[in-house]
């Protein structure tokens, strides 16, 4: 294992006055240190997931391209165009370089109080074990496409990552690119022949649907893992140097990163978006594939611009009240708010409960992701008055912190 230290790229640990926990390991982020940007980032994101979630929840109907409904209603193409072109392959990059930054972050913190590496990679290998483990109960409980083990698998590697300067870093990221380049294109290309892009979506035995689930899960983690590792080097990197710490000193690059980033995701969103939203017809699978792939490519762009859109959100003095607070309460707790949307959307959809995925359509169910997502920032900002954390996040913290679970300063 090479030497952790996300010193290797050049950034400057400021003592952050943390207490050390009595084994050389101290406490969970407390509230009072969080920083703004990244859970206003992850608070947004958490939209653009229950968005691109939700339609592969839909069946009994014919397919199109990604798992979406090939359907005829305006509005519901109009929705699937959006959500191809702004949402798919953009809200999981952002969140997975999020999830980089974040490790950087929790690494620093450790560094600084004085914990040993050794102590910091066991403690990111309990952490990210823990969130493998998750996964798998939330994949077979309840949802197939679940991210949290493939981000549990490829938090793991996140230990070589970090002992890496910033030009193996780089480096990697660009090898990396080709398989995931060659994963992200062929996702739902061509159409699946079924009614349901995942079996389980359209299987009315509670028992049945619960054992398809895991099958469908189980191939697709170690691939999603991989796909991750591209946004996760780029996260590692902006992580080293702070860039959503202290937003305020770096308004030009964000700035530079939101406008491009977000433009490049936008121009190579939108062709495949027109194909999968049947505004172009399809012409050859060759072509199909090439527009997947730039839309794939693109995709991270997109997702590491809004990431920085969230870091220049931060620093605007307007940018305050009950509607930002809430956001950030969401991002904070975002875990809990993740497996929230799972608990609503596949119990109103699946054919084992209400079944209402055999009828709504793109545009009925976008809406019943947005109003979803709001629920949760309302249940996030409630807790956050009451100081309390998520439930997942007090589970995850209890198993990986131990005794240690009440940070040094405030709770959060």
């Amino acid at each position: 294992m090479g030497r952790l230290d996300p010193l290797a790229g050049g950034v400057d640990l400021r003592p952050a006055h943390d207490v050390a926990g009595p084994a050389g390991t101290r406490g969970p982020v407390g509230a009072a240190e969080r920083h703004l940007a990244p859970d206003l980032a992850r608070g947004a994101v958490l939209a653009m997931i229950a968005l691109a979630n939700a339609p592969v929840l839909l069946y009994d109907r014919p397919l199109g391209l990604r798992g979406h409904l090939a359907e005829t209603g305006w509005a519901d193409r109009v929705v699937t165009f959006a959500t191809t072109a702004f949402v798919d392959g953009r809200a999981f990059p952002m969140f997975a370089a999020l999830l980089g930054y974040g490790v950087v972050s929790l690494v620093r913190r450790q560094l600084d109080a004085g914990t040993t590496h050794a102590a910091v990679r066991r403690l990111l290998r309990r952490r990210h074990l823990v969130l493998l483990g998750i996964g798998v109960v939330h994949a077979l409980a309840l949802f197939s496409g679940d991210v949290l083990g493939a981000y549990g698998l490829a938090g793991l590697v996140i230990l070589t990552l970090l002992a890496m300067s910033d030009g193996r870093l780089l480096l990697t990221a660009g090898l990396l690119g080709i398989p995931f380049l060659a994963v992200g294109a062929t996702y739902g290309v061509p159409p699946e022949p079924g009614a349901a892009y995942l079996p389980s979506a359209a299987e009315p035995s509670l028992l049945t649907a619960a054992g398809l689930r895991l099958g469908e899960w189980l191939p697709a983690t170690p691939v999603s893992a991989l796909g991750m590792l591209v946004p996760i080097c780029l996260g590692v990197w902006a992580g080293r140097r702070g860039y959503l710490d202290r937003p305020d000193r770096h308004v030009r690059t964000l700035r530079w990163a939101a406008g491009l980033g977000i433009g490049v995701g936008v121009l190579g969103g939108v062709p495949f978006a027109l194909l999968v939203s049947g505004v172009w017809p399809a012409t050859s699978l060759g072509v199909d594939l090439g527009l997947a792939v730039l839309h794939t490519g693109t995709g991270v762009a997109g997702g590491l611009g809004l990431a920085a859109l969230g870091g220049l959100a931060a620093t605007r003095p307007a940018f305050s009240g009950r509607a930002v607070s809430a956001l950030a309460a969401c991002g904070a707790r975002s875990l809990s708010c993740y497996l929230a949307q799972s608990v609503v959307l596949v119990p109103l959809l699946s054919p084992w409960a209400l079944g209402l995925g055999a009828w709504l359509g793109s545009a009925a169910v976008a809406l019943l992701a947005v109003a979803t997502w709001l629920g949760t920032m309302i249940g996030a900002a409630c807790l956050a008055r009451h100081g309390r954390r998520g439930p997942a996040e007090w589970l995850l913290r209890r198993i990986v912190y131990g005794r240690l679970n009440r940070p040094a300063q405030g709770r959060s």
